[in-house]
């Protein structure tokens, strides 16, 4: 993906200074002239206002911005006009190419008009995680030493071979032939632990090199969530090392999709060992010991005892399905202490031995820095004490029907942890989403995130809810804890696809339920129905865009980040309100720590929560002025439990109805 080449911007930056930002957003402004479906919009400009404000006063800010505010110009423009170094974090990589690609090369047309050269008038730069990225280093010793996997992982390493030769960025989104599963992908891209650094033969060639400088040139760097907090994780690790992460300092970050950024920081501030993990480092060990021409029998033969270890350690893990709380890791201790003294053994004798071996390469320095980590994370899941841990096991089903097996340790609160490690550390931190206010405040996301003394504002949608969607809640639905409640969802969304012509997106909150519905419906509807998981999640929007009268199955992933405009989408059917799974053991550990503090874990977490991921799932339906449609919940405790109240008063004005004839007289003005 070729990215613009940065040339000067001081006549850019001075045009901009001059320029309040009513001439930008203002009627007859810069943007009436430029954009083709012009309307003032007050509350973008509100925001805008708020964003400069808050560049200004090094001051916080939280913005609630609702579907169709333009709050992305509302950001970009005042970043551009401050002329400070900016990190902009969306939720996804799609959003940020959108930014890339199609917001930042329209605000270089609307401030410079069309440029003759093809070449950027502004400093941006899009970064992704390294595990997008090609690793040259790695790409060469695979050529010298091919391990490959059957005919089709020869012919996508030929490709990648000639790719390596034009590619300017490395990043394998170039490559649409690649399938996103690609096993070679996983033996060649820039994931961190096999990395030498600046040691590296390719150093100076490296695409991860070249991403650095090009961030260190820019004015605007453009991440995602998942990239800013790997890379604020590593810094935190390495507090003496100036070079750790990727990301120049800047003065300010705005995080766009900012109501994910407690599970993200959550993911990266916790510790994760499985025994995929053992296993990469030992498969790792072996080809360094043959590509690197280091005798020792003595090491593969410990390599094969930790294999073993490993394998059986594991193995005698408590049983469970799924993500299950590890409660009891001093019962596990004292039972099967020994197997994992035993494991801590052989791998800190892996330690000593790679240690003494002399003259030693830079990889071998990188597997003494892997098993060490490796040694502390297994110590600190098994022997911690840290009463804001969450200790757990997650089996998931690989190849072959092989379980796998993490061990984990989740923060949880990570409200201080974001309060000394982001909130103090930049002088101006700006969060914005459709979805941060819970009934019209953000008690919740303020204490979630630990965000202190912030500026606050709400900007109301520029679209007219109460004309556009009607809210559809039938009245007679039974309890969704009730054993018939499946069997009435069905027959009820059947009855509205019919009314809908299909046209809808059908969300559920677990995949048993989606699967269950969607098999019942099977051969009963006319439409074509497609489904989560038959197809990558790209690739199915794309399908269901393209096809007349679709109707979409689908679950979590699908609740946002997901952008069908027109008659195409005409209907949002969810099936319960999407209280997280109580059983989960980061849920559970987080409800019981506000109750043991005094709070209320439903009302103060759960319910708020839930909010939050249903103002997401029923975002899917108006994406713009001319989109009309209904939003169905099949969940009536919306209408009869007293905390319902609270979900109604976070919603959008929509008109609501509990009659099944106002959704058909809706229709029917069609």
């Amino acid at each position: 993906m070729p990215e613009p080449t940065q040339s000067d911007t001081s006549t850019a930056s001075v045009n901009l200074s001059r320029m309040t930002l009513f001439q930008f957003f203002g009627p007859g402004g810069v943007l009436a002239k430029r954009h083709p479906a012009y309307e003032f919009r007050r509350g973008q400009l509100n925001m805008a206002t708020a964003v400069e404000d808050a560049l200004a006063e090094k001051r916080h800010l939280i913005v609630e911005a609702g579907t169709g505010t333009g709050k992305t110009l509302a950001y970009l423009v005042p970043i551009i006009k401050s002329g400070q170094r900016v990190i902009v974090s969306t939720g996804t990589k799609n959003l940020q190419e959108q930014l890339f690609f199609k917001d930042v090369p329209f605000l270089e047309r609307a401030l410079f008009g069309d440029s003759t050269t093809g070449q950027s008038r502004l400093k941006v730069c899009y970064m992704k995680g390294r595990q997008n990225y090609l690793c040259r280093k790695k790409l060469y010793e695979l050529t010298d030493q091919p391990v490959l996997n059957g005919l089709e992982e020869i012919n996508e390493f030929r490709t990648l071979l000639d790719w390596e030769k034009q590619t300017a960025t490395g990043d394998r989104a170039e490559l649409s032939m690649l399938p996103e599963t690609s096993p070679l992908w996983g033996k060649l891209n820039a994931s961190a632990e096999h990395c030498v650094g600046s040691k590296c033969a390719e150093f100076e060639r490296c695409f991860i090199t070249e991403m650095r400088r090009k961030a260190a040139e820019s004015d605007i760097i453009i991440v995602n969530h998942h990239l800013f907090f790997a890379d604020l994780s590593v810094k935190l690790t390495a507090e003496k090392a100036p070079d750790a992460g990727v990301l120049p300092s800047a003065a300010c970050v705005i995080f766009d999709e900012a109501h994910e950024l407690e599970d993200v920081a959550s993911s990266y501030f916790g510790i994760s060992v499985s025994n995929l993990k053992v296993d990469d480092l030992l498969r790792d060990l072996e080809f360094t010991l043959r590509d690197k021409q280091v005798v020792s029998t003595d090491l593969l033969t410990l390599a094969g005892r930790i294999r073993d270890r490993s394998q059986f350690f594991f193995s005698l893990l408590p049983e469970g399905e799924g993500r299950f709380a590890f409660n009891d890791r001093e019962g596990f201790l004292e039972e099967l202490g020994s197997e994992y003294i035993g494991l801590k053994n052989v791998i800190r004798q892996l330690h000593s031995e790679l240690q003494a071996i002399p003259s030693k390469p830079d990889e071998i320095h990188n597997l003494i820095r892997r098993t060490d980590e490796l040694h502390a994370q297994l110590s600190f899941l098994m022997e911690s004490r840290d009463p804001n841990t969450v200790f757990w096991i997650e089996r998931r089903l690989g190849r072959g029907r092989v379980q796998n097996v993490f061990l984990q340790a989740t923060p949880i609160d990570v409200s201080a942890i974001l309060r000394q490690s982001l909130f103090d550390r930049f002088d101006s931190i700006v969060m914005t989403s459709a979805t941060l206010a819970v009934a019209g405040g953000f008690d919740y996301i303020r204490g979630r995130l630990g965000l202190e003394n912030a500026r606050e504002l709400v900007v109301p949608s520029h679209f007219d809810y109460e004309s556009q969607a009607l809210f559809y809640v039938p009245p007679q639905m039974p309890d969704p804890r009730d054993a018939g409640f499946s069997k009435q969802a069905t027959t009820r969304i059947r009855q509205i696809l019919e009314i809908t012509r299909g046209r809808a997106f059908c969300l559920f909150t677990s995949f048993a339920q989606m699967q269950l519905v969607h098999d019942a419906l099977l051969g009963q509807l006319e439409y074509p129905m497609l489904l989560q998981g038959q197809a990558p999640k790209t690739a199915l929007v794309e399908q269901f865009r393209n096809t007349p009268n679709a109707v979409l199955f689908a679950t979590s992933s699908f609740w946002q980040g997901v952008d069908v405009q027109g008659e195409q989408l005409s209907c949002v059917i969810i099936d319960k309100l999407p209280f997280a799974v109580p059983s989960d053991p980061v849920v559970q550990a987080r409800s019981r720590a506000i109750d043991e503090a005094g709070g209320n874990s439903f009302v103060d977490y759960s319910v708020p929560a839930a909010v939050i991921a249903l103002k997401q799932g029923f975002g899917r339906l108006i994406r713009s002025l001319s989109d009309r449609g209904l939003l169905v919940l099949l969940d009536n405790r919306i209408l009869k439990k007293q905390y319902g109240r609270i979900f109604v008063q976070s919603l959008p004005p929509y008109t609501r109805t509990t009659d099944i004839h106002k959704v058909e007289e809706f229709f029917g003005c069609e």
